[in-house]
C-alpha cells in the first residue's frame, strides 16, 4: 500500500512537466502560466506536508492516508476535464495537497508495520524503486497518451489507481498513531503556508513583469512577515510543527541546505528543458520523455551496483561526490543547439542522472540520522517541505531568466536573419505582449521561417544562460554537503533504490536499514 501510495504521490510530476509544450499549445498558456502548473502543484506538497504528518499523528496515519488518495483523484478528475488553464492550476493543486499527505504517511505506515529497523530497510528499498519508477515511466505514458489521443488524458491513471487503493487500504490497513503526544500547529502552519505561497508568487511574477510591481514588491513582504512570525510561533509553540531546536545539528542544516539548493538548479532544469524539447526542436510528448527518462532510469539502473560500493564510503563523500557529477553532467548541455541530436544528449543526461542517483538517495537520510530518535519523522519532513520550496522555486526562477535572456536576445537574432525594421519591431512588440510564443501564432507569410528559427536561437541562448544557473546551484550543494556534512554528526543513510545495502554515515560509520519514521518518513527523489 505504501508503494501505490508514492507512486501516485509523485506520478503527476514528470506525467505532467514532459506534457507541458502540449500544455500551452492547446491552452494558449504563457511561460508564467506553465510556471504556475508546476507550482500548484509542488507549493501545497511543501506547505501542507509538515501538518500532514502531525494529523497522521494526532488522528491516525489511516485516515490521513485514505485523504490523500481521494485528493489524488479529485485533483486528476479535475484536470482531466480542463478546459482552461486555470482549472489545470486547481487540478495541479488538489493533487499536490494528496501528494502532501501521502508522502509523510508512506513510511510511517511501513515503519508501524516493520519496527526492525534491519527488516524494514528492504520495504524502504522497494518503496524507493515504486518512487522513482513514478518519475521514470510518467514522461512515457504521457508521450503514449499524447500521440494516441487528447493531451487530458495524461491525468486519468491517478484516478483508478487511487480508487482502487483506497478500497483496498479500507480492508488491508490498521490504524496507528504517534507515541508521542503532538498537536495542531495551527499558527505554524498558517504562517509557512502564507509566507512559501507568497515567496514563489512574488518570484513567478516579478520575473514574468518587474520586480518593483506594487504587487510583487507586497507578495514579497508578506512573505519575509510571515516567515518571521513563524518562527516567532515556533519558539514559542510546546508542540511545534517543525521544532527550530534541530537545526543546531549542522549535519541537519547542511543537509536542509542541500536539498532545498541542488533541487531548485534540478526542477527547474527539468521545466526550461521540456520547454526546449517542445518549442525548439518540435518534439512529440513521447520524443521528450524519452530523453527525459536517461535521467530518471540512471537511479533504478544504479541502485544494486551502488547499493554494494556504498557500504565503504560515508555519506559526505556520496552526497558531495554525487552531486559533482551532476553539476559536470549540466555543464556538457551548456554546449546544445537547436539541432543537437538524442545521442549526444543522452550521455549528457544520463550522467546528470548518475550523479543525482548517487547523492539524493542518501540526504535526507542524513537529515534524519543527526537528531534524535523522537524527532527523526519531524525532520524528514522539515527536510522534505525545504526539498519543496526549491522544487516550487526553480521554475519559478529559472523560467524567468530564460524568458527575460530571450526575449533580450531576439532583435539581434532577427537582425541576423535580416528581419529588422517595421517586422522585427512587430515580432518583439508582440513578444513582450504574450511572451516568446506569441510568435508561432503570428501571421508573418514568407518571413515565419526566418522569425521562428531567430526564436530559436533566442530560446538556446536562455537556456544556456539557465544551464549555468543550475550547474552553479549543484556546485554550491556540493560544497555546502562538503563543508557541514561533518566526522561528528552521525547520519545514517538507506539503500539505494532497489537494493537494502549499508550505506556509511558521515563519520564512517556502517548503519544498516533506514531510520525509523514518527508520523513522517523521509522522500528519497
Amino acid at each position: 500500500m505504501a508503494c501505490i501510495g508514492v507512486f501516485v504521490a509523485y506520478f503527476p510530476i514528470t506525467t505532467v512537466s514532459v506534457s507541458l509544450p502540449v500544455i500551452q499549445e492547446a491552452l494558449g498558456a504563457s511561460t508564467s502560466d506553465l510556471s504556475w502548473v508546476s507550482d500548484a502543484f509542488v507549493l501545497p506538497v511543501a506547505a501542507l506536508i509538515l501538518t500532514a504528518g502531525v494529523f497522521g499523528d494526532v488522528h491516525g496515519r489511516k485516515k490521513v492516508f485514505q485523504a490523500g488518495l481521494a485528493l489524488c483523484a479529485a485533483g486528476a478528475t479535475v484536470s482531466l476535464c480542463a478546459q482552461s488553464i486555470t482549472m489545470i492550476w486547481i487540478g495541479q493543486a488538489l493533487s499536490g495537497a494528496g501528494a502532501a499527505a501521502l508522502l509523510p504517511m508512506t513510511l510511517a505506515l511501513i515503519s508501524h508495520v516493520v519496527p526492525d529497523h534491519r527488516e524494514r530497510g528492504k520495504f524502504i528499498g522497494l518503496w524507493t524503486t515504486f518512487l522513482m519508477g513514478a518519475l521514470a515511466v510518467g514522461p512515457l505514458i504521457a508521450g503514449t497518451i499524447t500521440a494516441h489521443a487528447d493531451w487530458r488524458w495524461i491525468f486519468l491513471l491517478p484516478v483508478p489507481l487511487s480508487l482502487a487503493a483506497m478500497a483496498a487500504g479500507a480492508w488491508l490497513l490498521d490504524e496507528s498513531r504517534s507515541p508521542y503526544p503532538r498537536k495542531l500547529d495551527w499558527p505554524g502552519q498558517i504562517t509557512a503556508a502564507v509566507a512559501i505561497t507568497a515567496l514563489v508568487y512574488g518570484v513567478i511574477e516579478g520575473g514574468a513583469s518587474s520586480f518593483t510591481e506594487p504587487q510583487v514588491l507586497a507578495a514579497l513582504a508578506i512573505a519575509v512577515i510571515c516567515g518571521i512570525v513563524f518562527v516567532l510561533a515556533e519558539r514559542r509553540s510546546d508542540s511545534p510543527m517543525l521544532d527550530l531546536r534541530i537545526f543546531r545539528s549542522p549535519a541537519f542544516t547542511g543537509s536542509t541546505l542541500v536539498v532545498m539548493i541542488s533541487f531548485l538548479g534540478l526542477i527547474g532544469f527539468f521545466f526550461v528543458l521540456s520547454l526546449y524539447f517542445g518549442m525548439v526542436q518540435r518534439l512529440t510528448t513521447l520524443e521528450a520523455g524519452t530523453r527525459l527518462l536517461m535521467v530518471t532510469i540512471m537511479p533504478l539502473v544504479l541502485g544494486a551496483v551502488f547499493g554494494r560500493l556504498a557500504q565503504r564510503l560515508s555519506a559526505r563523500l556520496l552526497i558531495a561526490g554525487g552531486l559533482l557529477i551532476a553539476t559536470v553532467g549540466l555543464c556538457t548541455l551548456t554546449t546544445i543547439g537547436i539541432d543537437t541530436s538524442f545521442a549526444s544528449l543522452a550521455w549528457r543526461l544520463a550522467l546528470l542522472g548518475t550523479g543525482l542517483g548517487i547523492a539524493f538517495p542518501c540526504i535526507t537520510a542524513t537529515a534524519v540520522g543527526s537528531v534524535p530518535p523522537h524527532q527523526a519523522g519531524m525532520a524528514a519532513a522539515g527536510n522534505n517541505a525545504f526539498r519543496q520550496v526549491g522544487a516550487a522555486l526553480g521554475p519559478a526562477i529559472l523560467g524567468a531568466l530564460l524568458t527575460t535572456k530571450a526575449v533580450g536576445a531576439l532583435p539581434g537574432h532577427l537582425g541576423d536573419q535580416g528581419l529588422t525594421g517595421a517586422a522585427a519591431e512587430r515580432i518583439t512588440a508582440a513578444v513582450d505582449r504574450g511572451g516568446l510564443e506569441a510568435v508561432a501564432g503570428m501571421p508573418l507569410g514568407a518571413d515565419t521561417g526566418r522569425a521562428l528559427h531567430a526564436l530559436s536561437l533566442s530560446f538556446v541562448d536562455g537556456l544556456h544562460l539557465c544551464l549555468v544557473v543550475s550547474a552553479a546551484l549543484m556546485l554550491c550543494g556540493a560544497i555546502v554537503a562538503a563543508v557541514t556534512l561533518r566526522p561528528r554528526g552521525a547520519a545514517p543513510s538507506v539503500p539505494a533504490a532497489g537494493s537494502t545495502g549499508v550505506v556509511r554515515a558521515a563519520d564512517g560509520e556502517a548503519r544498516t536499514g533506514a531510520p525509523a519514521a514518527a508520523g513522517t518518513g523521509p522522500d528519497h527523489a
